[in-house]
């Protein structure tokens, strides 16, 4: 067991210690932002999702809402950041923001795996998306007029006609009006969730009955373990007392329980890629609750999964 994620913990119980962690990432740079959300868009593409959505949700957006934006300049008309505190500065969104308007502008590759060799999900081609943002659609998108209203959304989200709703805390159903989003998409943050369920039923309920969702999922430990997988060797006690008060350090849920979670919801999964990793722990290594994990889920470290809204099949009166 790692000694100091257990101090970290046990501190947060103490008075006055924070219990939300500060953000991290690199949303705050540009060519970052703009490499998640073309790697979000070519994989709807080649899954035969839509790469015109109007009104998109991001979960979790962190140091700024630089992927929202990249969505932005590409054509969507409404973006809702929902985050569990306000990590974004105003200032540092227009950075990201004018540089996102050249990389675009220039019709940059897609930063890859040289750049950002953590980043994920991979893609077959960097080469800029030609086929998806053609000229045409560039030509309007990129309109001056266009671009002044997404900056004038940056400086003032609450005017009654910005592009950007920011809100913070985020998980609530009211938050986002029911059936009014194409696409919703994270990167990262679903591991960190804890009423998984409830979160699922939630995104159901904004998505348009043709919307879907995007989402890059991290198994890992983050650094509360020796192993990669060593978080599922805690019991229970022992995990509250190195998560402290720390309300999203990770839920613990394997792959096969997202996919699950995913079809009560009502979801019908279109694509999933599974990062594998080698585990050196067994099941007998793991703690109680564990114990049954599947090999598949005891060596998927990782996945990027699409799935669409089957209104058809909805669990909700």
């Amino acid at each position: 067991m790692k000694v100091k994620p257990m101090i970290r913990g046990l501190t947060t119980y103490i008075p006055g210690i924070s219990n939300i962690s500060k953000s991290k990432g690199r949303t705050n740079e540009a060519r970052y932002c703009y490499s998640i959300w073309l790697r979000h868009l070519v994989m709807a593409h080649n899954n035969g999702l839509s790469t015109e959505p109007k009104v998109i949700a991001e979960l979790g957006p962190g140091n700024s809402i630089g992927v929202g934006l990249a969505a932005l300049i590409s054509g969507a008309e409404k973006y809702y950041a929902l985050d569990v505190v306000e990590y974004a500065s105003t200032q540092g969104n227009l950075k990201v923001f004018d540089e996102l308007v050249t990389l675009f502008k220039r019709k940059e590759e897609i930063p890859g795996e040289v750049e950002f060799p953590l980043a994920k999900p991979y893609l077959t081609s960097y080469e800029f998306p030609n086929h998806i943002l053609t000229d045409d659609r560039l030509s309007s998108v990129l309109d001056n007029t266009r671009l002044d209203h997404i900056k004038n959304s940056i400086m003032d989200m609450d005017a009654a006609d910005s592009m950007i709703r920011y809100k913070a805390p985020w998980f609530e159903s009211d938050v986002v009006e029911t059936e009014s989003v194409d696409m919703i998409y994270s990167q990262a943050v679903l591991e960190h969730v804890d009423d998984l369920g409830g979160s699922y039923e939630m995104l159901y309920s904004w998505l348009k009955p043709s919307g879907f969702m995007s989402h890059q999922i991290d198994y890992k430990c983050h650094g509360t373990a020796d192993e990669w997988n060593g978080h599922w060797t805690y019991s229970d006690f022992v995990w509250k007392l190195l998560r402290g008060h720390r309300r999203f350090l990770l839920n613990r849920k394997p792959f096969s329980t997202h996919i699950n979670l995913m079809k009560e919801a009502g979801f019908s999964i279109v694509y999933e890629k599974k990062v594998k990793s080698p585990s050196k722990l067994d099941a007998k290594d793991l703690a109680h609750r564990f114990r049954n994990i599947s090999e598949d889920d005891l060596t998927t470290s990782g996945a990027f999964i699409q799935a669409k809204k089957e209104s058809s099949c909805s669990p909700f009166p």
